[in-house]
Formats: structure tokens, sequence, C-alpha cells
């Protein structure tokens, strides 16, 4: 899985501003500026920007202008899986060439390459589904994800 440097900027702005939301109110009362989240996640502010406009028209967060403006989490950050930014940033989560896997027309000894790009966007999307923002920025992940990371081999 190669994941953008947009998606990454992304998920960890996501999680700077899961970080500073309080609970029923979503972070509305606490917005935090783009500098602020730039600052503290070393993101180009700029790229920032752009990517926080993505977000608010995803439904990811809300934002408002003015001197006690800011960005905040449109939900609460166990609502929002990493699965959810992904496909807000970059869309689906699995191409081959630019198309879905199960677009893709693979002939005679390729033809199973087809149900393994199908498999491993199903594997992707069980371990990007399951991990929500507020899982990343409370550094608390599903058991499955920590034994997953655990295996040495993960690392290789």
């Amino acid at each position: 899985m190669r994941l953008s440097a947009r998606v990454d900027y992304a998920l960890r702005a996501v999680a700077e501003l899961a970080s500073v939301a309080d609970g029923a109110n979503v972070g509305r009362t606490r917005p935090v500026t783009a500098e602020q989240i730039a600052r503290a996640q070393e993101i180009p502010p700029k790229f920032l920007e752009s990517i926080l406009l993505q977000l608010r028209r995803g439904g990811i967060v809300h934002a408002q202008r003015g001197p006690e403006g800011g960005y905040w989490l449109a939900r609460p950050g166990a609502e929002i899986s990493l699965a959810e930014v992904i496909r807000v940033i970059d869309g689906p989560l699995a191409h081959v060439r630019g198309q879905r896997p199960e677009e893709l027309g693979y002939h005679g000894a390729a033809q199973a390459l087809q149900d393994v790009w199908i498999a491993l966007r199903a594997s992707e999307r069980e371990i990007l589904e399951q991990v929500s923002i507020a899982d990343v920025a409370a550094r608390k992940l599903p058991a499955r994800i920590n034994q997953l990371a655990a295996d040495p081999r993960a690392w290789s």
C-alpha cells in the first residue's frame, strides 16, 4: 500500500484535531488554526490549507473564519475511520492502474491476480475501517492492529 503525502498529512491533521476535541461538543468550543496544526505536525502550511479544504468539503472537519476561527472535527473522532479520511483525500482504497480491481480483465495465467487485488483491498479496508481517528489520537489502537504491528515480519 502506498499512501500519498496528502493522505499522510490529512491523517495527521485530523488526529491533531481529535486530540483537542472536547467530547460532546466535538472540539467546537476550541477551534484550532491551520497554523497550529501545521506547527504541531510539521506540515507545510500552504499544503495543509488545501487539505483542510478537502476535509471540510468531505464532511470530516468544520471551519470558521475570523479571529476566533479555526478547524474542528465534524463528528466525534471515534466515528471517523482512517479509511474515510483516505477516501476523502485520494478516493477509493485500492486501484490498479487507476481502475477498481473488479473492473480489470485478466486472462489466462494472470486471471487469479484480480482475486488477489480484491483480497488486498478487503484486507486494507478491514484494518483502516476499524481504526478511528480517536484511536490514533489516544494512542489506543484495537488489539488486532497491535497484534499485527507487533509481528517482526511486519517491520521488514
